[in-house]
């Protein structure tokens, strides 16, 4: 029983193994491409690679690169996001971004109150943040309940306190601009119509790398929240979210 054991675990290793070795492999043949200047091939082997469910910010980041070579400013400000998603912190995908954008005069959506109040931190860190003074609340209620000090009273109406901002500030930057919901126009010149029809009236035409925050959808439709405080209707196949 226990050699099976042994013997399935070796297998899962090995295939595990090769899987890495051929993930790497192909990403280090589409870096090839895009230095040979094939960018169209390139791009193909990174989006099999996206599809593979590799999700590294140096994946998107390049996947972008590529994108912007074939002037596809909208699948390139995509990936940039994707990037960005995954590493806050990525210098050269923020750079690139401003360069697209510019390239592209997308348009972006505005950050709210709350999310300008607590721009300072991203999500997950808030989410870290809830824990750790979740913990500590929990912790400083045991011990006062033996050790009836002050201080670990005020220890634990500290941490709730925090505990309670901290879900506040992660629930608002979840709904926000770069929450759940945000999506990159991915189309030329897209319509946002007053309602799921061709035909309806405009409320605002969008350069393909537009940023939207799509709040529902309907069929083919999406409804989503537009810069320039607008909302309105448009085909689901001309955006993309950037959280996969």
């Amino acid at each position: 029983m226990r050699r099976s054991i042994v013997v399935i675990l070796t297998i899962f290793l090995f295939a595990a193994a090769s899987l890495v070795a051929q993930s790497s492999a192909q990403f280090a043949k589409a870096n090839q491409e895009f230095a040979n200047g094939d960018f169209k091939t390139a791009i193909e082997d990174y989006e099999a690679l996206v599809r593979s469910g590799r999700d590294t910010p140096n994946l998107f980041y390049n996947l972008g690169n590529a994108y912007f070579r074939t002037k596809d400013f909208g699948h390139a400000i995509l990936n940039y996001e994707r990037a960005l998603a995954l590493d806050p912190h990525h210098p050269e995908a923020e750079a690139n971004l401003r360069i697209a954008r510019d390239e592209a005069r997308a348009l972006e959506l505005l950050p709210n109150k709350w999310e300008r109040v607590f721009g300072s931190a991203t999500e997950n860190q808030y989410v870290v943040m809830a824990a750790v003074a979740f913990w500590i609340a929990l912790f400083s209620i045991l011990a006062f309940a033996f050790n009836r000090r002050r201080s670990l009273l005020l220890l634990s109406i500290l941490s709730f306190s925090i505990l309670a901002l901290a879900l506040m500030a992660s629930y608002e930057l979840d709904g926000g601009k770069n929450g759940r919901g945000l999506a990159i126009v991915t189309g030329e010149n897209v319509e946002a119509r007053l309602a799921t029809a061709d035909n309806a009236n405009r409320v605002l035409t969008l350069p393909s790398g537009s940023e939207i925050k799509i709040i529902s959808q309907r069929g083919d439709w999406i409804y989503a929240a537009l810069p320039n405080d607008l909302r309105g209707w448009m085909p689901a196949n001309n955006a993309e979210q950037v959280r996969m």
